[in-house]
């Protein structure tokens, strides 16, 4: 099974065109002249200045991913886990990749530093394998199968819902590694407050955030918008591939996000949403010159409307019509090197009806249709009809879950999934777990269609898995989760010699993932403490060898504890070494991250974090440097 190496058949990475909206002018001006960014007044983060005390109870999230339907984390039968407001504010997380790499099961490479290319793997599955929404958006590219996980930066994010494991069943394609769900901020319930901060750190890096959102009386609101820019280092290791280019390779991305929801009545609400994200990347690349200039400017933008209501008292109702976009255009030495450009549509009416006070169930219809516009070949468009059903349930002790659905390509016909998942609570505390599952992953248009390399033949990806798991959940302890699982993929699509002497992509390999993960999340002395570990044995089947670029072994810590006005923190990230191309073995490694916050009154505050402590050396992905020792302060405000 191959991982992806790039987002299109060349050796493109996303970015951006220069010009944003007038209401990040300001902003950028702010932000990309350095003299100016480190005179002019601050700006800031979210809930940093008034993050609540760490002695309050903490009421478990809701998430809404594992089922389709909002219930508690601790209810979630699929393995779920969330990276929340706070966790993001304590973090400092410059972006998303940072945000998710310590998550249990979850393991990120990057062809370099900020805004390259960045594959992502859940439990073993390959980076195009995995599902990743922006407020329940598809946003992969039709010709990768990937999204523009680089370039999605936290500024923008409320929190994240994790769900791990085959949940086709609930969302259809791509959905066998598990789903990522971004969710953009919304303002509700909160009173209407503007908040900004700015930042300067190591290889010249300066950002800055506004924001101002709330809610009032029944409507409620928010609009944040940022720019990034870094001078960056050099992506590429020159002793390990002499033929790239030396120089640093600089950064920029300048993003806004909006929301808002007004409440008709007590059972009917409606909105709109919008993320938009622009960006300019200088990448290096293995092959031609050293003197080669290798560029790639990239948008992503989702955009949706929604209504909610209850038909009857006991039937709520929910319809969404959306639209995203997925734009990457590669240069090389100023002439156009390759255009894909993704355009997915889609419309999402989804129902539940609740049987009885615990037990509810899901229906409904997905239809999605998707377009590229690329300047390297010509793909008709793909359309898929789906329907779906489930129910969730409990019974005393007993909990079940249970989803069915259909996807209708225009392509290649039905596909069918499905997921079993039942629970037992051995006490209020503990609680047994089993799921069982299957999955598919839609060939991309440049499976299909590249000139020269596509074959329009080619059959979807399949997966089975099962697992089993406890978990234990008490105020004293936390949330601890350990699950033992095994996912078996079918028809996976490798390119396979042809008699006439080309290589085609063909339905022929198998793999197999074994594995156990746990995660843990709790408050002990007024000490934030969390955890995830993951032991897998993640195997081509064909040629009994690890898949690259995974680890048998790798797990995240992290702490962090107020002191009055003060806040300390740090991570320790930890993994083995993996196979890459070639049959080269990158060593394992250990990273140690730290941050600070002083909070000087209820308004503003002080931060300050250090990337790579202790300046290790090592790679991601071979040949492609990672950030060495790097130091960034952080001034903020939030108005009261």
């Amino acid at each position: 099974m191959r991982s992806s190496l790039y987002r299109s058949n060349r050796p493109a990475l996303p970015t951006v065109r220069p010009s944003v909206a007038a209401v990040l002018a300001a902003l950028s001006s702010l932000v990309l002249n350095p003299a100016v960014a480190q005179t002019e007044a601050p700006a800031v983060s979210q809930p940093a200045a008034d993050a609540a005390p760490a002695q309050l109870t903490q009421l478990a999230p809701v998430v809404v991913t594992s089922t389709r339907t909002a219930q508690p984390l601790t209810e979630a039968l699929p393995h779920t886990t969330v990276v929340t407001q706070e966790d993001i504010v304590n973090s400092q997380a410059p972006d998303l990749r940072t945000l998710l790499r310590n998550q249990a099961g979850v393991e990120l490479t990057t062809n370099g530093g900020m805004g390259t290319n960045t594959s992502l793997f859940m439990r073993g599955a390959n980076s195009n394998q995995t599902l990743i929404l922006i407020d329940g958006v598809r946003v992969s590219s039709v010709s990768s199968g990937t999204a523009q996980l680089a370039n999605i930066l936290p500024d923008q994010i409320d929190h994240i819902e994790v769900v791990r494991g085959n949940v086709s069943a609930l969302y259809g394609s791509d959905a066998i590694g598990g789903v990522v769900q971004i969710f953009t901020k919304s303002g509700a319930g909160q009173a209407p407050a503007a908040n900004a901060q700015v930042e300067y750190g190591s290889n010249n890096t300066r950002q800055g955030t506004v924001g101002y959102g709330g809610q009032i009386d029944d409507t409620s609101f928010n609009v944040t918008g940022s720019a990034f820019k870094t001078d960056g280092f050099s992506s590429i290791n020159t002793q390990q591939a002499p033929r790239a280019n030396p120089n640093d390779n600089p950064y920029e991305n300048q993003s806004v996000s909006a929301q808002v929801k007004h409440r008709f009545t007590t059972d009917w609400d409606a909105g709109v949403a919008g993320y938009y994200s622009k960006s300019k990347l200088s990448y290096d690349s293995s092959f031609g010159r050293p003197t080669d200039d290798n560029r790639s400017n990239s948008d992503l933008y989702t955009v949706s409307a929604f209504v909610n209501g209850k038909v009857l008292p006991d039937w709520a109702t929910h319809f969404k019509l959306a639209q995203s976009e997925d734009r990457s255009e590669n240069f090389l030495n100023g002439a156009n090197n390759g255009t894909f450009n993704t355009r997915n549509r889609q419309f999402n009416w989804q129902n539940e009806y609740a049987l009885a006070a615990t037990h509810t169930l899901l229906f409904g219809t997905d239809y999605l249709q998707q377009e590229l516009d690329s300047s390297s070949y010509v793909a008709p468009s793909r359309n898929v009809f789906s329907v779906f059903g489930g129910y969730d349930g409990r019974f005393g002790k007993h909990q079940l879950q249970l989803n069915g659905r259909n996807d209708h390509y225009s392509d290649f016909g039905n596909q069918g999934s499905f997921f079993a998942g039942y629970g037992y609570n051995l006490t209020e505390a503990f609680k047994l777990i089993a799921n069982v599952s299957n999955a598919f992953r839609a060939p991309t248009f440049n499976e299909l269609y590249f000139p020269g390399f596509g074959n329009p033949n080619l059959q979807p990806e399949r997966a089975k898995s099962a697992e089993a798991g406890v978990q234990y959940n008490t105020p004293q302890t936390g949330l601890l989760r350990v699950t033992a699982f095994e996912t078996r993929y079918s028809d996976l699509i490798v390119t396979v010699a042809q008699p006439n002497g080309l290589f085609l992509p063909s339905n022929v390999n198998k793999a197999k993932v074994q594995g156990l993960e746990a995660s843990w999340r709790a408050t002990l002395w007024n000490t934030d403490v969390g955890a995830s570990v993951t032991f897998q044995n993640p195997v081509d089947e064909q040629s009994n060898t690890q898949l690259v670029r995974r680890a048998r072994r790798h797990a995240a810590f992290d702490v962090g504890r107020n002191f009055g006005n003060w806040r300390f923190g740090g991570e320790w990230l930890l993994s083995s070494s993996r196979l890459d191309a070639g049959s080269r073995t990158l060593g394992g490694y250990g990273i140690v991250n730290l941050n600070a916050r002083y909070n000087i009154d209820k308004q503003w505050f002080v931060a300050a974090r250090v990337e790579n402590l202790f300046d290790k050396n090592y790679q991601l992905a071979f040949p492609y440097n990672t950030q060495g020792r790097a130091g960034y302060i952080t001034l903020g405000w939030r108005q009261k």
